[in-house]
Parts: structure tokens; sequence; C-alpha cells
């Protein structure tokens, strides 16, 4: 452990989860990629008790995890290899998307290895060219889905599909890909089957698109406070604090770090954070992002190492075991998550999602006012220290 501390606060998970529940037909929290780096079991449980009925995950094993916290809300995984392990997902009751006749082929094998049904959603390819079925694969998939139905071993649960432009409501893109998944719909329908959720929004969507939300959307970013129109409607919930490790008075004209792709311009004082890129900083932050020390922002200089970076504080009598405040919420001040993606020419999913194991967690609860009145279970202050992986809603 290095001294940095990331605070999760599941208060602000709350407040976005129930800004969903209340202007969404069906609210799915997706908790992938542990939570986007929140902690997924934390995040699940939280906006299911504010407005979810659902939890959206990439693979098996996530969706397993949660199964074994104790989780028994519905959970779909949308994006397994033909190899994954269908058979204990479809025991534990986890909804599979599938893109493919060979893919649906597995997951009916595993369904009549364990003698049950396998809830599927079928995942149509609208416009994105990623992991959905092409227009011209499409009709097979169906036919051979209602196949399978009629013989039990699948059940069709939903249409999914994915747009690539949401970001820009406007994009002309998002039409064409609204005008794809009607005629998917209709395409599965002729073919006989019935399914009761269609959805293809994700956070860009469900806020800004009311067209697209249908009967279920998928929140994964703005669960967790990106709003991708940058217009602040959602709360983000980390914290992420370091000590200072060493303090140093030098003079102007002093370069620092490797390369010495920084020189002081005056007489200063630097202060060294033990984060690094192997804790998640990102190499382009160099001598363009800021942390908070004492109530003033200061920036990082010179090349961010592994495990350090320096930040220049000037005249700030800064000590050793003092805390500086690399991205917060933003209300005191503090540098936010979205700053930081500019800084660095990225986006805030990756940031979160980046940030390494040996910072410790500290997870907030719901604050009580912010508790529902008749249901959800009260989530204890834990202190986590796993990995994190990848970031898709």
């Amino acid at each position: 452990m290095n001294g940095a501390v990331l605070t999760i606060d599941l208060t602000a998970i709350a407040s976005n989860a129930r800004r969903f529940g209340a202007t969404s037909p069906g609210f799915m929290a997706v908790v992938k990629a542990d939570g986007f780096g929140h902690g997924a079991a934390d995040v699940a449980r939280t906006a299911l008790a504010h407005g979810a009925s659902r939890l959206g995950v990439t693979g098996v094993g996530e969706a397993l995890e949660l199964r074994a916290d104790g989780i028994t809300a519905p959970i779909l995984s949308w994006l397994n290899t033909i190899d994954a392990d269908f058979s204990t997902a479809v025991a534990a009751d986890v909804e599979l998307a599938v893109n493919g006749v060979e893919l649906l082929d597995r997951v009916s094998e595993a369904a009549s290895a364990v003698n049950r049904t396998a809830r599927v959603h079928l995942f149509a390819d609208t416009g994105m060219n990623r992991e959905g079925a092409s227009p011209t694969d499409w009709p097979r998939l169906c036919r051979r889905a209602a196949t399978l139905e009629r013989r039990g071993t699948v059940a069709v649960s939903g249409i999914m599909s994915h747009l690539a432009c949401a970001h820009d409501p406007t994009h002309p893109a998002n039409v064409e890909a609204l005008a794809r998944f009607d005629k998917a719909t209709r395409v599965a329908r002729d073919r006989g089957l019935s399914p009761s959720l269609r959805h293809i929004a994700a956070t860009a969507a469900t806020l800004d698109i009311p067209g697209a939300r249908f009967d279920l959307v998928r929140v994964g970013a703005g669960l967790y406070g990106i709003d991708p129109a940058r217009r602040n409607r959602l709360r983000h919930a980390l914290t992420l604090t370091a000590p200072v490790a060493t303090v140093r008075d030098v003079p102007r004209g002093t370069a620092v770090g490797y390369g010495h792709s920084h020189s002081v311009a005056s007489e200063t004082r630097l202060a060294l954070l033990p984060l690094g890129y192997a804790d998640g900083i990102p190499p382009s932050a160099a001598n363009t992002a800021q942390v908070q020390v004492s109530g003033r922002r200061c920036p990082i200089v010179g090349a961010v190492s592994m495990d350090q970076i320096v930040i220049d504080v000037g005249d700030l009598p800064v000590r050793v075991g003092d805390t500086a405040t690399v991205f917060g919420p933003g209300g005191n001040g503090e540098p936010t998550m979205t700053e930081w993606a500019d800084w660095c020419h990225t986006i805030e999913h990756e940031l979160m999602t980046r940030l390494g194991s040996r910072i410790t967690r500290r997870t907030r609860p719901v604050h009580p006012s912010n508790r529902p009145a008749r249901h959800g279970g009260r989530v204890n202050t834990v202190n986590r220290t796993e990995g994190r992986h990848d970031s898709l809603c």
C-alpha cells in the first residue's frame, strides 16, 4: 500500500440511480469492471435500492461473483467467448446475450446439461459493427432461437443493441440505428418470437434521446457520475487522496524528474506524492494536471513515474504527511474527474477503471437521509484493495 485512499460515496451512486429510475421505463444498472472501479456488489445493492430492477455485466465471471455475494436480482451478461461457463451461468439464473447461431447453440446445450431453460437476449447490430449480429445474419439467428424456444432450452427475453453516436443526440446515425432496431424487432416477431424487453439506450441515450428508451435502459457511466453531454446533471462518487511523502525547496531553474521535462521558473517548493502510472495516473498528466493541497490547486511537474509524481506547491507551508486531493466531486474546489480526463486526453471511464490495487478503497455508505423509506438494505463501510478491470454503457 502507498498511503493513497480512494473513497467511494454511495450516496452519490444512490442519487444518480434515483434520477434514472424516475425517468426510465425500466432501469438496468451496469456494474461491469467492478462497478467502473467503485465496487460491483456495493454499487449493485445501492442501485437496486434506489430504482434499478436489473443488473448488467460483461462476462459470466462478473455475474457469478455477484451471485456469490448473495445478489439475486436479474443479471444480464452480454459479452462472452464461445467457451464461457454457460452451464454454471444458466444454473445461477444469469441471462445471456447472444449474437450468433453458434453461440446460441452453445447456450442451449449448456441449458440442457443442467436441465434448465436459458433466458437470452438477442443482440442485433444497428451500426456499431462490433458484437451484434449483422442484418444479414439476424434472420437466421431469430429462426434458430424460435426453434430452440419450442424445444424449451432457451427463452428469448429481450432484443438489444447499442448506439454508436448517442453522445450527439442529433447525429443522423441515431435515427438510422433506431430504424434498424425497429426492423430487427419486426423480423424477430415475424419468426415467432415475443420478447418482453427491447433495449438499446445506454447512459447518453437515456439522458438525451427519449425515443431510444423502449422497455429498458442500461446505465453504466451515468450511475458513476459521467454525463456525456457535460451538463453536470450527475454526481461523481470518487475522491482520491494521497499523503505528501517528501518536501524540498529548490532554486529557479531546477529540473524535475526523468528527462528533465520541466524546470521551475522561480524559487519554489516541490512535494512528492506516492502515486504513479502503476496506480493509474496517466503519464499524459505530466506538466498539465493539477491536485489540491491546503485549498490550492498545484500542478504536476516533471514526468509521471511508476510510483510517484511531483507537484509544485509554490510558497504553501506544506509538510510531510499533509493530504493532497488528486480528484473529487469538485464541491470544495478540488479537480474533478472530468477535468482530469480533459488534461489527459482520455475519458472518465478509463480513469475510473485504471486505478491500481495499491490504493486503499474506503466505501462510504448511503447517508440515512438518502435511503429508501421502505426497502433496501444497509451497506456497511468497508476497505477494499481489489484490482480493476475494463470499461460499455
